[in-house]
């Protein structure tokens, strides 16, 4: 008797969350309950996966579309983008970050926009190219870091008989996600031609421990190119200063450097953290995961990277990605120069950073 009872009930409750469910999709509504997983997991579960991209596999395709492809208005650059295989479609390498090979053959200009995403160049090998940023002309060599702050016009010119490539890095999926990204072309004429050995923002702000007394601080670096002689001895004296007891390593045989602001100490980019490390042949980093992702470029050298589950060989110019809370250690199978960039600060702001073992966390 009670069953005859219960049944037609659970049957008319059944009908009633189905009719429940159709209203509100029709009213474009979803409910908590049925998507709390996916709104709340319990850790990151990041759409970017662990992927490596192949210098000698990115150069050649990088001649290639020098050959074929234009640099001018509308292309506007000849940048081919690292898209990560999690994240089919979209021209990303991991979710807030964006890098590219950029490839500019001799004589060509890049002309002049801007735009609100962070940008920088990393120089893997090379010279021969200046880039203006806000109308100084700036000298691209090998190591160098140039920066481009958010909303300042830039623009590339190649002086010489032979093409040159460099790393691209930008927060282009981040200010997408946010929906802040705005874009303005500049002159279609090059705003300089000069070839300073020293840009304006060199000789106002590369001198350590020096700043002018009037300037008020920058939000990003107004120091816009980092010098490989200069990183280089950095991490070569941490070493040797280790290795005498007298300076702090990230763990023996591991040096690191960041790049700062100089008027406020801070990551030199607002939205993007870039460090260069120096890893001693047969020396293993900790193993780490933090919240936020990252890119690695390998400077020079070769070892092995755990990534995840996934392990990898790579060699000078190999780039890799690091997506969000994934456990990444580094091998160096001889002494080993890589190039970092993440979106650490971001995490920082936002109160959303989180990092599990490395050495001195």
């Amino acid at each position: 008797m009670s069953s005859d009872v219960s049944e037609p009930r659970l049957d008319d409750e059944v009908a009633g969350l189905k009719e429940l469910y159709r209203d509100f999709a029709a009213a474009d509504l979803m409910p908590l309950w049925t998507q709390r997983d996916d709104l709340m997991p319990v850790a990151p579960r990041p759409t970017a996966v662990p992927a490596v991209w192949r210098w000698s596999q990115l150069y050649p395709l990088a001649q290639r579309a020098g050959e074929l492809v234009p640099v001018g208005r509308g292309g506007e650059r000849r940048a081919i983008a690292l898209a990560n295989p999690g994240i089919p479609g979209r021209p990303y390498t991991t979710a807030t970050l964006w890098a590219a090979i950029q490839y500019l053959g001799p004589h060509e200009v890049a002309p002049s926009h801007r735009h609100t995403q962070t940008a920088f160049r990393f120089v893997l090998d090379g010279q021969g190219v200046w880039t203006n940023v806000d109308g100084d002309a700036v000298r691209m060599s090998r190591g160098d870091l140039l920066l481009t702050p958010g909303w300042s016009f830039h623009e590339h010119h190649n002086t010489t008989d032979s093409p040159m490539a460099w790393i691209d890095g930008l927060d282009i999926p981040l200010i997408d996600q946010l929906d802040a990204g705005f874009y303005e072309f500049g002159p279609t004429e090059l705003s300089s031609c000069a070839t300073p050995e020293r840009s304006r923002s060199e000789r106002l702000w590369g001198h350590p421990g020096l700043r002018p007394v009037l300037a008020p601080d920058r939000p990003s670096s107004p120091l816009v190119a980092y010098r490989w002689e200069h990183t280089d001895a950095a991490l070569r004296d941490q070493l040797d200063c280790a290795d005498e007891g007298l300076a702090f390593t990230v763990e023996p045989g591991h040096a690191a450097v960041r790049f700062t602001n100089p008027t406020t100490g801070r990551d030199a980019l607002r939205t993007i953290r870039i460090e260069m490390h120096r890893v001693c042949g047969g020396v293993s980093t900790e193993p780490v995961r933090a919240v936020g992702s990252a890119v690695w470029q390998i400077f020079a050298g070769r070892g092995r990277l755990q990534v995840g589950e996934t392990s990898f060989e790579v060699g000078t110019g190999d780039l890799f990605a690091v997506p969000s809370w994934t456990r990444f250690a580094l091998t160096a199978a001889d002494d080993l120069d890589a190039f970092r960039f993440s979106d650490e600060p971001v995490y920082e702001a936002l109160g959303l950073d989180r990092v599990d073992g490395g050495a001195g966390r």
